[in-house]
């Protein structure tokens, strides 16, 4: 079972394994389609495709009527639903991959893991790595005879912004940041039209989980940089721009064997949407 990552080698013996399932989870946050014309214009072979949008996400405006960020989580019987699509089975090793050094597809990753799936890999440095190994893409769409997944329970922690504002008080629970620093700082108006972040706050950049060729670093070196963030993995609470790249930093924390760190879903998108929840500009 592969529950991290997982080398472009290794997936390319097991492309035709009955039970491996490839999901291509490429995305562009500015052009929504972009990850679906990548695929169609080329993909790795039997691959199906999951949309941000429309699969790894949910309303943005939940049953309560309030906003709950740019990517909420979908409903878990609705992830279900589309995993069995996909040809998912509780046997099944899932496999996701993108071109932007898993930032999405760790999403997917998390995912899996929050409905009690363990067998799900990240592909290390994605299509990238994939290509320097000469390895082809297709762009045949396969069918997949449909999935019996079930439910479990959840490997993962989620926490609300009801808990974030309460911990405000103590700060037991270590929030960390995985925006661009300029974005954390609250410098990048275009992307973040409210900037800054949660009080207390600190910062890991995600893309600073990745060696120069978009593999993910040696869990050493994983550990050693994560450190002086926390003392204790299980007071962690992982948070982005809108709970995507949060979970790149989780996966790292799992790759480094640190486990037990919770994400924020709605992460800052839900947060500065109400002006009643306090915003910091600036360093950590």
């Amino acid at each position: 079972m592969h529950t991290t990552l997982i080398d472009a080698a290794t997936l390319a013996g097991h492309l035709t394994d009955p039970d491996w399932i490839v999901i291509d989870c490429r995305h562009d946050l500015i052009d929504l389609e972009a990850g679906r014309v990548a695929f169609a214009a080329g993909h790795i072979q039997n691959a199906q495709f999951a949309s941000m949008e429309d699969d790894l996400a949910g309303p943005k405006v939940g049953p309560d009527g309030k906003f709950h960020g740019r990517h909420p989580l979908p409903d878990r019987a609705a992830l279900i639903e589309k995993l069995r699509q996909w040809g998912v089975n509780d046997q099944s090793q899932v496999v996701a991959y993108d071109a932007h050094g898993g930032m999405y597809a760790a999403r997917l990753w998390w995912m899996l893991r929050w409905v009690g799936h363990p067998a799900v890999a990240v592909l290390d440095g994605g299509l990238a790595a994939w290509q320097a190994q000469g390895l082809p893409l297709v762009t045949p769409v396969a069918t997949r005879p449909r999935g019996n997944i079930m439910e479990k329970p959840s490997l993962t922690r989620t926490v609300t912004a009801g808990e974030l504002v309460a911990n405000l008080a103590d700060g037991a629970l270590k929030v960390i940041d995985a925006r661009a620093p300029d974005r954390f700082r609250g410098e990048n108006e275009v992307v973040d039209p409210v900037g800054g972040h949660i009080p207390g706050a600190r910062n890991r950049f995600f893309k600073d989980n990745l060696l120069s060729d978009g593999r993910f670093k040696h869990p050493t070196q994983l550990t050693k940089e994560f450190g002086p963030l926390f003392d204790t993995v299980s007071d962690v609470v992982m948070q982005c721009g809108s709970g995507v790249t949060a979970c790149h930093n989780l996966l790292a924390l799992e790759v480094a064997g640190l486990s037990g760190a919770a994400l924020y879903p709605g992460s800052w998108s839900e947060w500065c949407a109400d002006p009643a929840r306090p915003v910091a500009t600036g360093e950590a």
